[in-house]
């Protein structure tokens, strides 16, 4: 950036930013956020940019980028990207990130060696950003093992693991806009943080002025980066490998990376496991953080949108399968044929429903094999499907559930019970996991087991559709759908804060012609029915309220989004195997029901 300003540069600025205040211009956090990098010596590289916008009165940009600090959630920090601005994604802050990180884990990771895993994935700048955390990194006295391509989130959380790191770093927003990056830190577990770890980072970054860096060749040189991609690419692949069943292989597989890292993951892995008919989608391969071929440009494999032209050569080439993965390659979607008829019809699905396919594939595959005993387990969040649950109970082995939203619970619960007894975890947003290799989700390993399940149930005559039905027609029907409702800028925060305290305080009553029997408000820990008094329950403390209705299986969980500016609602419907008469009409009955929950709870925030 230019050089530092005169004097009399920054008191016009500030002068400026005074009338911008009184004519209501700027909220007033951006007026405080402003003038600290404006005075603050530790911004002074970044004021010369900040003075330009006031003198072009750019108020509503500099509004967007500084009415907040941008929060280091518990997982990292996520936002637009922008040169300037406290709430925006920039060199600031993400050393700030890296600092933080880097000070906290080197306080408590006492007697062990400091070392640090750092990936990027394919999004503008990831690589710079990437560059920067292992310059802050090394100046913190870390050894820093850098992969050097466009690799997965999953495969950085394998190489914390594999080079025994006491921390790591991923730049990505996953499947957020183009216009995104962020910053994810991992525990020397390959877990992201947990508590009380979560908070401490959040502390130190919170409290960085000063970023310490040494320039990335000269720590390069100086073999305090080491470049280790082959070396831990081959480890990987194998550990992904290692999950995979033999079965047949006759499958024909057209596999989408969305512009992101995923071919780096996916067909490695498919490879690996013996699957040759393996097709590249063209229009899909090229790395590219602006998504061009995807709609909307949101590369996300929950949008059904993004499979419509994939499907289309599926059809051309009598392909059986169809996945995609999200930009960093941890989430995993599928299209497939709704039958094995020529000309079927094709279908997406759901992550609750891949969930349960896979939950069942599993456990399948490993009883047959000799290995499932009652000290087995199965690992959800409370917004997943309640399909794996009861796939788990019918095969006797634990079901470890009672977990918020966040595959990162996922992994800590895979430590806290013991690794040796893990079959399999599963996250409603499309995230899997088999095997201990990695603490994160992996769509690489979920994409393989996949296509065995695929390739085993087109011996049998079946689609995965088929398949799917003959889960509900065994376990009952499990319908699932989510709504969002977006609260964005400066009012967004107070907006969501009002709105769930609504739910807490003064909840529907009832919900798509169904009678409210009790709210569960996890953040206080507090059970509440329509005519009752206050119950304390036993759960993981956060901010989530779930909604059960009268009938059966019928429940609503609302939650702050922990990476965008809105209120997710997740909607779940139930019918017993047992009631279980024509499944398609089943099935439209509870597509009424979740669409009348979804305007009642639409309504409902409207008017919070």
């Amino acid at each position: 950036m230019a050089d530092t300003l005169a004097p009399l540069d920054t008191a016009a600025a500030i002068e400026q930013l005074a009338k911008a205040e009184r004519e209501r211009l700027l909220t007033l956090g951006a007026v405080a956020n402003i003038r600290v990098w404006l005075q603050e010596p530790h911004y002074a590289e970044y004021a010369p940019e900040v003075v330009r916008h006031i003198a072009e009165g750019r108020w509503k940009q500099l509004d967007d980028v500084f009415w907040t600090i941008i929060p280091f959630g518990t997982g990292g920090r996520r936002g637009t990207m922008y040169p300037i601005g406290s709430n925006a994604i920039n060199d600031r802050t993400i050393g700030e990130s890296a600092q933080g990180l880097a000070d906290y884990v080197k306080r408590v990771a006492t007697g062990v060696p400091l070392a640090c895993a750092i990936a990027y994935d394919t999004r503008h700048r990831s690589r710079h950003f990437a560059e920067l955390c292992a310059e802050v990194m090394v100046a913190a006295g870390y050894h820093v093992f850098f992969l050097d391509g466009y690799r997965s989130t999953p495969e950085l959380s394998f190489a914390v693991r594999f080079k025994q790191c006491s921390c790591g770093i991923m730049v990505t927003a996953s499947h957020n806009p183009p216009s995104d990056n962020a910053v994810k830190a991992y525990w020397s577990t390959g877990g992201q943080l947990l508590p009380p770890h979560d908070q401490g980072v959040i502390d130190c970054v919170m409290s960085t002025t000063t970023i310490r860096r040494v320039p990335f060749a000269e720590a390069l040189a100086a073999g305090k980066v080491v470049l280790c991609q082959e070396e831990v690419d081959t480890a990987y692949i194998a550990a992904v490998q290692g999950q995979s069943f033999a079965g047949p292989r006759e499958l024909k597989v057209i596999y989408s990376p969305l512009h992101g890292v995923g071919a780096s993951a996916v067909l490695p892995a498919l490879a690996a496991a013996g699957f040759t008919d393996v097709e590249l989608f063209g229009p899909h391969a090229k790395a590219d953080g602006d998504f061009p071929n995807v709609p909307g440009h949101v590369a996300n494999p929950e949008n059904k949108a993004v499979f419509d032209a994939i499907i289309e050569r599926g059809k051309q080439v009598g392909a059986d399968l169809i996945l995609a993965s999200d930009p960093d390659c941890d989430r995993i979607g599928l299209a497939a044929p709704r039958s094995i008829k020529p000309g079927s019809p094709w279908g997406t699905m759901t992550g609750n429903q891949i969930g349960g396919l896979l939950t069942e594939y599993l456990l399948d595959r490993w009883k047959k094999s000799g290995r499932l005993t009652r000290d087995h387990y199965v690992v959800k969040t409370l917004v997943t499907t309640e399909l794996v649950r009861r796939i788990a109970d019918a095969y006797g082995v634990r079901m470890l559930g009672n977990l918020q939203v966040g595959f990162k619970y996922i992994g800590g619960a895979i430590d806290e019970a013991g690794p040796a007894g893990f079959v399999f975890g599963a996250e409603e947003s499309h995230g899997y996991l088999a095997g201990t290799y990695a603490r994160d989700k992996d769509a690489a390993v979920a994409a393989m087991l996949l296509a065995e399940l695929a390739a085993q149930v087109k011996v049998a005559g079946q689609s995965l559709h088929d398949k799917l039905d003959a889960l509900y027609w065994q376990y009952g029907y499990h319908a699932e759908s989510q709504i969002s409702v977006v609260m964005p800028g400066s009012d967004g925060m107070r907006q969501m804060a009002a709105l769930m305290a609504r739910f807490r305080g003064d909840s529907p009553r009832h919900l798509a012609g169904l009678a409210v029997k009790r709210v569960r408000d996890y953040q206080n820990l507090v059970e509440l029915t329509p005519d009752g008094q206050p119950k304390a329950f036993d759960g993981p403390r956060g901010d989530m309220v779930m909604i059960d209705l009268a009938a059966e299986g019928t429940y609503v969980a609302v939650r702050p989004s922990g990476t965008e500016p809105k209120v997710k609602f997740y909607m779940f419907t139930y019918e017993p195997a047992e009631q279980l008469a024509d499944l398609e009409d089943t099935k439209a009955e509870h597509t009424a029901r979740l669409e009348a929950l979804g305007r009642d709870l639409s309504t409902f925030a409207k008017t919070a």
